[in-house]
């Protein structure tokens, strides 16, 4: 008689893998997808590649099953679900302008699903804008919007109530704050305006839309070195009202606002007095006050925040004292806490960091590794993004700075990004993961 084994799904799983190992160049994947199989087995990143290709689906719910046994007809079907899997390119690089330019950039999607994007021209002491041809932002239509002195540098840019593009900057020549409004979706011209101009103040700036359908400006007050925020008086932003949120040391550089899911403002910024990553929770939509918390004492040079589908913030951050890429998650909508995580430590990176959410629902972190002057991007494993997907985009030179990442009307990550011998490039993604090869069905 026969002696018949029984094949157990974890094992065939690894079969499964080890096979398209043949095949494919396989990213270092660090999901947490089943509840059942343990970060620490041998099959976990297996089970979780092949579920990500649709091999498998699990045996319901959130479970794998791993030691169920595996029928005729189930190994049929992952056979057949497996010969459909092959690689497409992970992502496209362009260069949008060439030269001494691309410093400073930050990108949005406009109303038209194309990107725009906003930047500085070195050469001529210019403010610059971008708006796409494209979803992946192949070439673009270039226009100088603010010509008058040292302008451009620290842009921030979102898009208004109004549809149109609204652009915070730094003033050099005489280090006042400065809004330029898109007067059209392709931002071929813009009405400017000065909205603080008390003592040395505009850089860092960062700006998003309050749920009053006007914008709201983070930045520091460079005279003080205090953490500031300007609310404007109407969708121009041709005037705003001014509050100092923290004055507690040297405070307010790098910040990055977004609008938490209680509607109210949350600033990230780093403390340099005491080198702390710190976050500023609004007491009201105008911001007029806030409630500052420390919630990394590491360092928090480079933060970028956004929220994350559970309504809590998600930060990006440089940990100057490891020389790593760490996010820290947020306890609450106040973020009077957070948990902070390593997620890349191979070098000295995580500088320019860039945070979003994929169309995943999980977070998606553009970076800069000074090591080998690349751009890097993490793609988090899950909400809190404890672990994460790291995968290199752009290694021709020296290039990666000033990263700024959002995801496009299709759906994937779109990154603008300084390169040093060539100036403003785009990295456009193919897949949620934004590897260099993805395995498609």
């Amino acid at each position: 008689m026969a002696n018949h084994r029984t094949l157990r799904r974890s094992l065939v799983v690894t079969v499964f893998v080890a096979f398209s190992l043949l095949l494919f160049s396989l990213g270092a994947f660090a999901f947490h997808d089943f509840s059942d199989v343990d970060s620490a087995a041998f099959y976990h990143d297996d089970v979780n590649w092949l579920k990500e290709m649709g091999i498998t689906l699990g045996c319901g719910g959130t479970l794998f099953c791993p030691n169920d046994p595996v029928t005729r007809g189930q190994m049929a079907a992952f056979l057949h679900r497996a010969s459909r899997v092959h690689e497409t390119p992970g992502f496209s690089l362009s260069i949008v302008d060439t030269g001494f330019l691309g410093q400073y950039t930050a990108t949005t999607i406009g109303v038209d699903g194309r990107p725009l994007i906003s930047y500085y021209d070195v050469t001529n002491g210019d403010l610059k804008v971008a708006h796409c041809v494209d979803l992946a932002c192949s070439a673009a239509t270039l226009t100088t919007l603010d010509s008058a002195g040292d302008v451009g540098q620290w842009t921030s840019v979102a898009i208004g109530a109004d549809g149109m593009g609204i652009i915070s900057y730094l003033d050099a020549t005489n280090f006042d704050l400065k809004v330029a409004h898109c007067s059209n979706l392709a931002c071929t011209a813009a009405t400017l305006a000065t909205v603080d101009s008390l003592g040395a103040v505009g850089q860092f700036t960062s700006i998003t839309i309050g749920t009053d359908g006007l914008g709201l400006i983070s930045y520091i007050d460079g005279s003080n070195y205090d953490l500031k925020v300007a609310h404007c008086s109407n969708a121009a932003c041709t005037a705003a009202t001014g509050a100092t949120l923290d004055s507690a040391g040297d405070v307010g550089s790098y910040t990055s606002i977004t609008i938490g899911g209680d509607g109210l403002g949350l600033i990230s910024y780093f403390d340099l007095t005491n080198i702390d990553l710190k976050v500023a929770h609004c007491s009201n939509t105008a911001c007029s006050a806030a409630t500052p918390a420390i919630v990394d004492s590491t360092g928090g040079l480079y933060t970028s925040i956004t929220i994350g589908t559970d309504g809590l913030g998600l930060i990006s951050y440089y940990a100057s004292g490891s020389g790593d890429l760490k996010v820290a998650h947020c306890s609450d909508a106040a973020c009077s806490a957070a948990t902070p995580t390593t997620l890349d430590s191979t070098g000295n990176v995580g500088l320019y960091t860039s945070i979003t959410i994929g169309a995943d629902g999980l977070g998606l972190v553009s970076y800069f590794d000074g090591t080998n002057g690349n751009l890097k991007v993490a793609h988090c494993g899950n909400t809190a993004c404890s672990g994460a997907t790291l995968t290199t985009l752009d290694g021709a030179g020296l290039v990666g700075f000033y990263t700024s990442i959002t995801i496009g009307a299709d759906g994937l990550g779109l990154i603008s990004y300084y390169d040093d011998s060539n100036g403003l490039k785009v990295a456009h993604c193919s897949n949620n993961f934004c590897l260099p090869y993805h395995r498609s069905r």
